[in-house]
C-alpha cells in the first residue's frame, strides 16, 4: 500500500508535539489552580 507524500511525516514529530501540547495545559492547570490560589493566601495572611 502506497501513500500519498503529504502522509510521510515523522511520528516522532507528532508525538512529541501531543505531549508538549498536554505537557504546556497541565502546566497552566498546575499553576492556575494551586500556585495562583496559594499566592493569594500567603498575600491575604
Amino acid at each position: 500500500m502506497n501513500l500519498p507524500a503529504d502522509f510521510d511525516h515523522p511520528s516522532w514529530l507528532t508525538a512529541f508535539g501531543t505531549l508538549a501540547g498536554y505537557g504546556v495545559i497541565l502546566l497552566a492547570m498546575f499553576f492556575a489552580l494551586f500556585v495562583v490560589p496559594y499566592a493569594v493566601f500567603v498575600a491575604l495572611g
